[in-house]
């Protein structure tokens, strides 16, 4: 077992009964199969001595008697074989019952293990890694380690003990015809060990090859409509078709070493068997072995072609196991970034204090904010504007802990954000993100999913406030209604409004809208507008946009330019001097001013 595959120890402890019985039947299984050569091996010796004394005998009364001692012979003979045949087949029954479902125990829990350690990754790990091979890495490589676990345990037993009991048995009967009989045996060790080394590095080529394919494919399914308004259907058809050629010719590769390798196993056996036949003849002239004993050694070696030749197929489901957990432990090692220190909750009241922080992606080397500074009182409104790029989203990130900071500190109520305990924080903070992300599920789950005992009535309720609650109804199934991947049937305003109501739904203490009223009309802005002047009355709200909306209501203005505080203060003062918010404002007016 290579070290990447003993990390897989756990779950087989885990399973350790499963792991004995199984052996346990196995080698049960085995003892009856090794039994059935010896039972037809005795049987040719006394049926060979019987008919011999038939050819001698000339009373025919007994040689009547001898045909039916014959008949008898045979019958019970017939009876020990079927016995054993049914007693190993009950075994195997119940060795596949307990190794191959372990296995798929094993394989449930390890997917577990891998989502709920995805889940608690930071988001600059997403950032870095591609959407399909994280879902490769749970899905196929976790299939391959599978394999492993269930078919390649249970034949590599099978195997060992199986040759155990044959070799025991073949010494027994004649140890020089044994030793001719395993001859080829040292140029079979050796071809697994050189093709097992060709079948890894194959194996780890491939699975990386399907999780760009995984990975392509996802991208496509997500941009579709993109890649249909540019019609570039037949491009993207094309690159994929080069893609899964270049799969297809590594998955050849890899299938020539195979098809290579199992027929030079059955060269093997059928050398042990021609060894066998014409040494054992030479001993039966001689007369130090009886033809049974010969047959039962033929028996043994054909007994053990298929367990050999599956040493192939074992050595290269390891293989591919092993580059498979290869893959799987390098993301489980993978420490997260932002952990929660602190199991005690505490009341928030609401104020925010960004004291001199700087933050970087590490992903990008992008600085996004500098030496930043402002304090938000608790219950204040405050209006974060700025130009794309500038930080606005990035503060947002940071205040929901998505990311720590690279320099300085970020309070809340005074308290340093990273020994706020993080569900709690993440909990009283309401956040309507720019990207409106919705689930593939009903309408109602997508609003109930920021308060889980939410009912028909406080769902239908919140989605009034966001003035999307006729838009629902209007829908084929309405509430019920499936709204597809991230809301593909829906339009961009009504995923912003359910957004709306999934996020003050939970009733949060502070609320962060992240420019959310880009993709409605007017008229519904100002609903949705005058629902937050009331809504947001006695919570803190940090509403963030890069064009005003003049009925909100906010005490204060912060204006960012490239990651800094440009300029602060209310709208009286920012008004009152020659100021960007004024620029802005003056040229919103300007614009939404009627033609003459």
């Amino acid at each position: 077992m290579t070290s990447n595959l003993s990390k897989l120890n756990k779950y087989l402890v885990r399973y350790k009964w499963h792991l004995v019985f199984g052996f346990f039947f196995v080698v049960a299984s085995n003892m009856f199969r090794v039994l059935q050569p010896k039972a037809i091996g005795a049987a040719l010796d006394q049926l060979i001595q019987q008919v011999e004394l038939y050819g001698m005998v000339r009373d025919f009364d007994l040689a009547t008697a001898l045909v039916d001692e014959i008949k008898s012979t045979l019958a019970s003979f017939a009876l020990i074989v079927i016995g054993l045949a049914i007693a190993m087949g009950i075994m195997m029954y119940f060795m596949r019952q307990t190794l191959i479902v372990m296995s798929r125990l094993i394989e449930r829990d390890l997917r577990n293990d891998i989502f709920s350690h995805y889940e608690k990754l930071h988001l600059s790990f997403y950032r870095k890694n591609n959407t399909g091979d994280l879902m490769a890495r749970i899905t196929e490589d976790v299939t391959k380690v599978r394999m492993y676990l269930g078919p390649a345990i249970l034949y590599g037993i099978n195997l060992a003990s199986l040759v155990i009991l044959a070799f025991v048995s073949m010494i027994s009967v004649s140890k020089e015809l044994t030793l001719f009989t395993l001859l080829p045996l040292p140029i079979l060790s050796y071809s697994i060990y050189y093709v097992s080394s060709i079948i890894n590095k194959r194996s780890a080529k491939i699975q990386a090859k399907l999780a760009e394919l995984n990975s392509y494919a996802q991208e496509s399914y997500s941009g579709i409509r993109v890649i249909k308004s540019y019609v570039k259907e037949k491009l993207f058809a094309k690159s994929f078709y080069d893609k899964c050629d270049e799969y297809k010719t590594d998955s050849l590769a890899l299938a020539q070493v195979n098809a290579l390798f199992f027929p030079l196993i059955i060269l093997l056996i059928g050398i042990s068997t021609l060894l066998t036949v014409y040494v054992g003849g030479i001993y039966v002239e001689r007369g130090a072995i009886s033809p049974g004993k010969i047959a039962e050694f033929v028996i043994y070696v054909n007994m053990l072609t298929w367990p050999v030749t599956a040493v192939g197929w074992v050595a290269s489901i390891i293989q591919q196991a092993d580059a498979s957990q290869t893959r799987i432990n390098e993301f489980l090692k993978v420490e997260p970034q932002i952990v929660n220190s602190n199991p005690e909750r505490m009341n928030i009241r609401g104020k925010i204090q960004f004291d001199n922080v700087s933050f970087t992606y590490e992903d990008t080397g992008i600085q996004a904010l500098q030496d930043l500074s402002f304090t938000i009182e608790a219950g204040e409104k405050v209006l974060l504007l700025g130009k794309t790029a500038s930080g606005k989203t990035t503060i947002a990130d940071i205040l929901l802990r998505m990311f720590d900071v690279s320099k300085g500190q970020v309070l809340i109520d005074d308290q340093n954000i990273k020994t706020i305990n993080l569900d709690h924080l993440r909990k009283r903070i309401g956040y309507v993100p720019q990207d409106n992300f919705l689930f593939s599920d009903s309408v109602h789950n997508n609003i109930a999913f920021g308060l889980e005992d939410a009912d028909e009535d406080k769902v239908q309720e919140f989605a009034e406030h966001a003035s999307v609650h006729e838009d629902i109804i209007g829908l084929s199934e309405a509430y019920k209604t499936i709204v597809g991947e991230r809301g593909v049937t829906l339009s961009g305003g009504q995923k912003q409004r359910i957004c709306i109501a999934r996020t003050f739904i939970k009733d949060p203490d502070i609320v962060i809208i992240d420019d959310s009223l880009s993709a409605v009309d007017s008229e519904t802005e100002k609903k949705i507008v005058d629902y937050l002047n009331t809504a947001l009355r006695d919570k803190t709200a940090l509403i963030i946009t890069h064009r005003l909306h003049g009925s909100m209501v906010y005490d204060r203005v912060l204006v960012l330019d490239e990651g800094q505080l440009l300029e602060q203060g209310t709208h009286d003062q920012l008004m009152s001097v020659d100021s960007y918010y004024r620029e802005i404002y003056e040229q919103q007016l300007l614009a939404e001013a009627p033609s003459e």
